[in-house]
C-alpha cells in the first residue's frame, strides 16, 4: 500500500532537508592576494591588487544552499586586507562579513584567514576589500549565486555577467592623503580617469538572433554611478540587489556604486547590424571635469562579427528607470509601524585638523581599538549598552525581531548610495532632489507603498530624504554606510549592533580570526578601548578629531583664507607705492588716494558642480 508523505509532516520535512543537503555543494576558492600590473583603459599601466597573479580577479559563483570557502593568503607585502561579500546576509556567520575592525581584524601581510559561510540567497552580488580605500586598487569582482527556482528561467537561453566601474590611474595610498587634506577644504573627491566595462574597454558580447539573454550587472566602482543602455533594445528588469522582481521594462537604468541589476534582453530576428552597449558615468557627482576624462565606456552586442561596430549615438538627456516603482516577486508586504526609529542627517564639514569629513548627525565614524563584534561577544550583559562600543563607532543596539526604521536626511548637494550589511530593507520613501528633510506627517497622509521595493543599496538624492524599514532578524554587527569610497574614508558610517545577547549564545569566533588580531597586535576583548575590567570606562577609545571653533565652516575657512591673501596683497601694494621714488606732488596725491581705499578684501569660494553634456 502506498503511503502519502503528507500524513507524516516530520518525515517529509526530514527527507526534504536530506535532499537539499545532498544537492548542496562546497565551493572552495584559494585566493593569493598580491600586487600585479595592469592597464585596463590603455592609458596608464599601474600596480593593481590581483588574485593568484592575475587581474581582473575571478568572478565567484555558487548555487543557493552551497557552502562557500575562501582561503585568503595576503601576499601584498605592504598592506593588510580583508574580503567583504557584498549583499550576503551572513545569517549565523557574521564573523565572515569582512568589515575590518568591525567583524574581524585585518589580515596582515604574510598571514592567512579562512572565510566559511553558507549562501542562503541567490542573485547578483560582488566581493571586495572593506577598508583602507583598497578596492578601487583592483580587488573587487562580481559574485553570482544561481537559483533553480529563478522565476523566469524557462525564458532564458544564455546568461552573461557584466560589471561597470570607474578607474583611477593613481593608487589609493597616494590619492587618499590628497583628498583628506586641509588644502582640500570643500572635500572635492578625486575624479576618475576612465569608465570600464568588465574591467576593460571595447567589450564585445556575441549574441544570436531571436534569443533571450539574462544579463547580471554590478557597479563595482568606487565613486561614480553609471547610466546603462543597449541601443536598439529594451531591458526587462527581473532582479535588483538579490531580490527577484516583477518584470519591468526600461530603456535605461542607473546603477550607483555597489548596486546590481539583472535584466532580460531579447535579440532581434536579423543579423544586419551590431549595436552599442553604453555605460556613462554620472558626472553630476564630480566637482570638476578634467579635460582628459573618459566618462563613457562602450561595448557591443555583436550579431555578426564581420559587420562594423557602430559608434554610439548621441542622447539628448539621461533619464533612468525609477527603481522605486519595482515590485518584489514575492510580494512581501510593508512592515508594520517601527519599534525603533533612527534618524540620520548627512553633513559634509570639517574638523579641527582642517580636513574634510562626513557626518551622520554630529559624528564622523572612527574605527575602534577592539572590533565591534568582539566587544559584543565579550561585554556580557553590558553588550546592550551602546556606550561600550565607543561614541565614534556610532552604534545603535537593536532588539531581536524589532521593526527598525532608518530616516536619512541629506544636507549635502550630492547623491549618496547607502548600503546596509546583513539585510535587505524596504524602501518606503525616497524624495526628489531639494525636497528637504523627511516630514512624517505629510508622508503618512500620502501613504506608503503596500508592497515596497526591497534592496540593500539605495540612492539618496541631493538635499532629499529617504525612509527604510527592515526586520532585525539577523543577530550580528552590521554597518550602514555610504558606498562612495571617499565618503567611507571620511566617516559616513554607522553601526547596527543587533541582538548582542543572542550572539553571545550562538556564535563562536574562529581561531584563525583571533590569530589575525594577535598578528596585528589588536585587542579582541572588552569595550571599544580594550578595557575588560570596567566596560563603561572608555578612556583611550579612538575618537574623531575635535570640531572646529564655532563659526568655522569649510566655506568660511576658504573665504577667510582668500581674505587674508587679499589683505596681504593690498598691504604689499601700499608698501610698494610708499617706497617708490615719486615727486612730492605725486606722492601727496597718491597718499590721498590710498587713504580713500578700502584696506581689506574678501573672497569667497563655494563648491561648484560643473555640468557637461554627455555623449552616448
Amino acid at each position: 500500500m502506498a503511503i502519502s508523505l503528507s500524513y507524516f509532516p516530520i518525515l517529509s520535512g526530514l527527507l526534504l532537508a536530506f535532499a537539499l543537503l545532498a544537492e548542496a555543494a562546497t565551493v572552495t576558492y584559494d585566493f593569493k592576494i598580491s600586487w600585479v600590473r595592469a592597464n585596463p583603459d590603455g592609458l596608464s599601466e599601474r600596480p593593481v591588487i590581483g588574485i593568484n597573479g592575475q587581474w581582473p580577479p575571478p568572478i565567484m559563483r555558487a548555487t543557493i544552499g552551497d557552502r562557500v570557502i575562501v582561503n585568503v593568503d595576503n601576499q601584498l607585502g605592504n598592506q593588510s586586507t580583508s574580503l567583504h561579500f557584498h549583499g550576503i546576509f551572513q545569517n549565523g556567520s557574521v564573523t565572515m562579513d569582512g568589515a575590518r575592525q568591525v567583524t574581524q581584524c585585518s589580515i596582515t601581510p604574510g598571514s592567512q584567514l579562512k572565510y566559511n559561510f553558507t549562501v542562503e540567497q541567490s542573485g547578483t552580488y560582488w566581493y571586495h576589500s572593506h577598508g583602507q580605500g583598497q578596492y578601487p586598487d583592483g580587488i573587487r569582482a562580481p559574485f553570482f549565486i544561481s537559483d533553480p527556482k529563478f522565476p523566469y528561467q524557462e525564458e532564458v537561453d544564455e546568461e552573461f555577467i557584466l560589471s561597470v566601474s570607474d578607474w583611477y590611474h593613481e593608487e589609493m595610498q597616494d590619492l587618499i592623503p590628497k583628498f583628506l587634506y586641509k588644502g582640500n577644504p570643500t572635500g572635492a573627491e578625486p575624479v576618475p580617469q576612465s569608465a570600464l566595462m568588465n574591467d576593460t574597454q571595447n567589450l564585445t558580447v556575441s549574441v544570436q538572433p531571436g534569443k533571450t539573454y539574462l544579463f547580471h550587472m554590478v557597479n563595482i566602482g568606487a565613486f561614480a554611478g553609471q547610466y546603462v543602455w543597449f541601443e536598439g533594445h529594451n531591458m526587462t528588469i527581473v532582479e535588483v540587489d538579490g531580490v527577484f522582481t516583477d518584470k519591468a521594462e526600461a530603456e535605461m537604468i542607473y546603477l550607483s556604486a555597489a548596486q546590481r541589476c539583472s535584466f532580460l534582453i531579447t535579440t532581434k530576428n536579423d543579423t544586419t547590424a551590431n549595436y552599442a552597449i553604453v555605460a556613462s558615468m554620472d558626472t553630476s557627482l564630480f566637482d570638476v571635469m578634467p579635460d582628459d576624462l573618459n566618462w563613457n565606456s562602450t561595448g557591443w552586442l555583436v550579431y555578426d562579427k564581420e559587420k562594423p561596430l557602430p559608434d554610439p549615438a548621441e542622447v539628448d538627456e539621461l533619464i533612468e528607470f525609477d527603481d522605486f516603482t519595482l515590485v518584489p516577486f514575492d510580494k512581501q508586504p510593508l512592515f508594520p509601524e517601527p519599534d525603533q526609529t533612527i534618524t540620520f542627517d548627512v553633513i559634509m564639514d570639517m574638523l579641527g585638523d582642517g580636513k574634510p569629513y562626513a557626518f551622520f548627525n554630529n559624528i564622523s565614524y572612527a574605527a575602534q581599538k577592539v572590533p565591534t563584534l568582539y566587544t559584543a561577544m565579550t561585554a556580557g550583559k553590558d553588550a546592550v549598552n551602546p556606550l561600550v562600543y565607543g561614541e565614534y563607532s556610532h552604534s545603535f543596539v537593536l532588539e531581536k525581531d524589532q521593526i527598525v526604521e532608518i530616516v536619512v536626511n541629506n544636507h549635502d548637494s550630492g547623491k549618496h548610495p547607502f548600503h546596509l550589511h546583513g539585510h535587505h530593507f524596504q524602501s518606503i520613501v525616497r524624495s526628489d532632489e531639494e525636497a528637504g528633510d523627511f516630514d512624517a506627517t505629510n508622508a503618512t497622509q500620502t501613504g506608503y507603498p503596500a508592497i515596497p521595493m526591497r534592496r540593500d543599496t539605495i540612492v539618496l538624492h541631493p538635499n532629499g530624504n529617504t525612509v527604510l524599514r527592515f526586520k532585525a532578524d539577523n543577530p550580528g554587527v552590521w554597518l550602514f554606510h555610504c558606498h562612495i569610497e571617499w565618503h567611507m574614508d571620511q566617516g559616513l558610517v554607522a553601526t547596527m549592533v543587533e541582538a548582542p545577547l543572542e550572539l553571545q549564545k550562538t556564535l563562536i569566533i574562529p581561531d584563525d580570526h583571533i590569530a589575525a588580531c594577535k598578528a596585528e597586535k589588536v585587542p579582541f576583548a572588552g569595550n571599544a578601548a580594550g578595557n575588560t575590567d570596567d566596560l563603561l570606562d572608555l578612556s583611550g577609545a579612538n575618537e574623531a578629531h575635535a570640531p572646529l571653533p564655532d563659526g568655522f565652516t569649510p566655506r568660511g575657512i576658504v573665504a577667510l583664507t582668500f581674505s587674508i591673501v587679499a589683505a596681504l596683497l593690498g598691504l604689499a601694494v601700499i608698501s610698494w607705492y610708499g617706497m617708490a621714488d615719486m615727486g612730492a606732488a605725486s606722492r601727496a596725491a597718491e597718499e590721498r588716494r590710498i587713504t580713500g581705499m578700502s584696506q581689506g578684501a574678501a573672497a569667497s569660494s563655494s563648491r561648484q558642480s560643473v555640468e557637461q553634456s554627455k555623449a552616448g
